[in-house]
């Protein structure tokens, strides 16, 4: 970034920053005399953030013990901002922009991204400086970042290999009355990454007497995405044999309450990472009573694991999601090495990006939905008609021999505190990805309560 183009900027820099950061106490004069020392700080921010941006990888690591003074750091600046304090909060933001790094320790980069979510927070989103904060990656970019982290991670496809052996087992049982056919509701499809298993999986089961039919409803943000989806999971299917494939694109909430459903068949609905997507617990609520109506043989839900933290204060969301997203970026350091230009595109493109929307959105602020514990998500489900089935001993098999296949990620020894660790809940009903001590993700399966 050139100084030019940011003293042009701070041009409208007294209006851009958020009014709700002004205490109304204060006079209309003061307000008015206190505007451009708040913009020279504000600019003395973005040059530390600049700095920070153009430093070379490694240049600019964290001595020993020095990472609790960051944490330290964030917690003055997001307590400023809840108290309205913008020249407070200003000035941790510009120490910490002195001292973290994209290319540092695990400590320095996440803390990276969650500065530039507590700066853009002082701002307001019409203001160019905020757009230049919080710029989204391109579609091809987000994409790209999502299959690095699939692929060198064990994160996604712990749930999606998780949620697949729980749909098989369901399909098997059902094999006398069900004609050999499956369909999977898929509440957010994404890319469709979870599926080429499961039609691998099922095709591996098939035989030229007795196909398979699998039929997959997925609903999506994007018909470009839902296109693409589609085309690329028919072409790995025609690479199967004895499996008949289809796939329905749906956008997200146009669909979702004419979904066509036939007799004989498996049904299984899919909410993987989907239910915390919601705005709020009557939408949570909304799907799920719905969901029961077309009395499904099995659902499958994989979310974030949270912590037990009261939900309606910022600071206390802040930090729960601090410690979430230092977890994961201190397991990539365990998938990849330092100087990685996977590392950096997942970090940038696909965390870093979730960081920014978590901290800035304020509609998510004003909900009670978070990253929750799996007991909190139990109770959801049973006050809405849903009873948790135990998942089988090859499920958890299963979980473990992916940490085994990802070894560069995980310690082989499941009860050191090292590395990735599959966790077993709520007496087999939950099957949870961990590292070292905190939960990650959590998978259970319901059926409709009789």
């Amino acid at each position: 970034m050139q100084e030019v183009e940011i003293e042009e900027d701070l041009l409208t820099l007294g209006l851009s920053i958020n009014g709700s950061w002004r205490s109304d106490s204060i006079s209309k004069k003061r307000k008015i005399r206190d505007e451009p020392y708040a913009c020279n700080k504000f600019f003395a921010l973005l040059q530390a953030r600049d700095r920070m941006l153009q430093l070379d990888a490694g240049s600019h690591g964290l001595e020993d013990g020095k990472g609790l003074h960051l944490i330290h750091l964030l917690l003055i600046s997001a307590t400023a901002i809840d108290d309205n304090n913008t020249s407070s909060a200003i000035d941790s933001l510009t120490e910490l922009y002195r001292n973290v790094s994209l290319n540092g320790d695990p400590i320095q980069r996440v803390s990276a991204y969650f500065t530039d979510g507590l700066a853009a927070k002082l701002l307001t989103r019409r203001s160019p400086l905020y757009s230049m904060i919080v710029a989204n990656p391109t579609p091809e970019q987000e994409l790209l970042a999502f299959t690095q982290l699939y692929r060198n991670s064990p994160y996604y496809q712990f749930a999606h290999f998780t949620a697949n052996q729980v749909i098989i087992e369901a399909f098997d049982e059902e094999e006398k009355h069900n004609n050999r056919s499956l369909h999977v509701i898929d509440f957010d499809v994404s890319y469709g990454f979870q599926w080429p298993s499961l039609i691998q999986s099922l095709s591996d089961k098939a035989t030229s007497n007795s196909p398979i039919y699998l039929r997959i409803t997925g609903f999506g943000q994007s018909l470009e995405v839902l296109k693409e989806t589609e085309i690329r999971l028919k072409n790995f299917a025609k690479g199967c044999n004895n499996l008949f494939f289809e796939f329905k694109g749906n956008l997200r909430g146009l669909g979702q309450r004419n979904i066509e459903v036939k007799k004989d068949e498996t049904l299984v609905v899919n909410l993987v990472f989907y239910l915390q997507s919601l705005m709020s617990s009557n939408e949570v609520s909304a799907t799920l009573n719905y969901i029961k109506l077309l009395n499904p043989s099995l659902v499958v839900l994989v979310e974030k694991e949270g912590s037990r933290i009261s939900r309606s204060f910022f600071l206390s969301r802040f930090m729960e999601s601090l410690h979430y997203f230092a977890a994961m970026f201190d397991s990539l350091d365990d998938c990849l090495p330092a100087d990685s230009i996977d590392r950096l595109s997942i970090e940038k493109n696909h965390l870093g990006r979730e960081i920014k929307y978590i901290v800035t959105n304020e509609e998510r602020e004003n909900n009670n939905l978070k990253n929750e514990r799996l007991e909190t998500w139990k109770k959801r489900m049973e006050s809405n008609g849903f009873e948790g089935i135990k998942l089988s001993s090859r499920s958890i098999s299963q979980a473990k021999l992916l940490l085994k296949i990802k070894s560069h990620c995980s310690n082989s020894d499941f009860a050191n505190a090292g590395g990735f660790r599959i966790f077993e809940r709520d007496e087999g009903r939950g099957l949870s990805l961990g590292w070292q001590d905190r939960h990650l993700i959590t998978a259970t399966s319901w059926r409709c309560a009789l």
